[in-house]
């Protein structure tokens, strides 16, 4: 990006465009929480306030969003008193692709994965893979190198009014403890990598382009300076400027940010982002996440967590 940036445009391609849309709906730290102890197996509100030391209140709350949303299903396992065990609906299935994204990314660089999978195995090619974001058009690896971006900004629409699917889709990884986001990836500061790979690399530019003041962006940025999720330097042409750079972390994040855009603008929105990345195949990018070993794409029922204590596999059901 040159230095001639339009932050204007920047700032309303950011405030309409699916991720950020996204992350206001499932990016806060509680719903995160949530829905990936669902993945991990977590279904009943028990299980949720033991395993993550959630306040009642706060985890019922997030209970209720995700229900709204279409994300989760109650179904009553005992009637008195009346409890309910919660599991994930078809569309909640539809975000495995970040689930997958951001299991990578932890186990390179998180610091919490106490209760992740060690491991995953493709089924049908039988091996241990890591996950890879591919582009669907040319089927090639994908990176923030490998892509520009067009800017499409419109005014932000009214979200559509969630859908409940008629069918249920629950994956177990029994026995596991979910270990939840590493504390660095939260809503704000993946809206701030969003904007450095757009080209805001000064605190002006970031402060205008995220609507964030200055007291707030500058704590955010001198965590995530020294959290490594971004590089900061004097600006070449002008000394009395700091400039802000990714790092190899946060360039790990692009996988988790396009497939929560993707699957916000798909299963939820119904409308294409106002960010539209362009791979160097010159198609549109959409992401595709495949297996390291047979590069076909991944499905969550084809993955098999593995565990080095023995914890049971991962089981998909399907109910009516």
């Amino acid at each position: 990006m040159s230095a001639a940036i339009d932050v204007e445009r920047t700032r309303q391609a950011l405030a309409s465009s699916t991720l950020s849309q996204g992350l206001a709906m499932v990016g806060d730290r509680w719903t995160v929480q949530v829905l990936l102890g669902t993945f991990l197996g977590l279904k009943r509100f028990e299980q949720w306030q033991q395993v993550l030391g959630i306040p009642r209140h706060t985890l019922a709350q997030r209970l209720r969003k995700l229900i709204d949303l279409g994300l989760l299903r109650p179904r009553p396992y005992q009637l008195k008193p009346l409890r309910h065990a919660y599991h994930a609906s078809a569309k909640a299935m539809a975000m495995y692709p970040q689930v997958l994204m951001m299991w990578a990314w932890e186990k390179r660089w998180g610091g919490l994965q106490s209760g992740l999978p060690d491991a995953l195995l493709h089924r049908p090619c039988g091996h241990l893979f890591a996950p890879v974001l591919t582009c669907q058009a040319c089927e090639q690896d994908a990176e923030v190198t490998t892509m520009r971006v067009q800017l499409q900004p419109r005014s932000p629409q009214a979200q559509t009014p969630p859908t409940r699917p008629a069918r249920t889709t629950r994956l177990v990884w029994r026995s596991a403890t979910p270990a939840g986001l590493d504390h660095r990836v939260d809503r704000w500061n993946l809206l701030i990598v969003a904007a450095v790979v757009l080209g805001c690399h000064h605190f002006d530019q970031l402060s205008q382009a995220l609507g964030i003041g200055s007291s707030t962006l500058a704590r955010r940025l001198q965590n995530m300076v020294e959290s490594g999720l971004l590089r900061t330097e004097a600006d070449r042409h002008d000394g009395r400027r700091r400039r802000y750079t990714l790092t190899d972390s946060s360039r790990d994040l692009l996988g988790y940010i396009v497939c929560l855009s993707r699957w916000a603008g798909q299963a939820h929105l119904q409308q294409a982002s106002s960010i539209v990345p362009i791979h160097t195949c010159g198609k549109p990018f959409v992401a595709r996440v495949a297996c390291s070993a047979c590069r076909q794409e991944v499905h969550a029922w084809q993955v098999q967590p593995q565990y080095r204590n023995g914890q049971p596999a991962a089981a998909l059901e399907e109910s009516d």
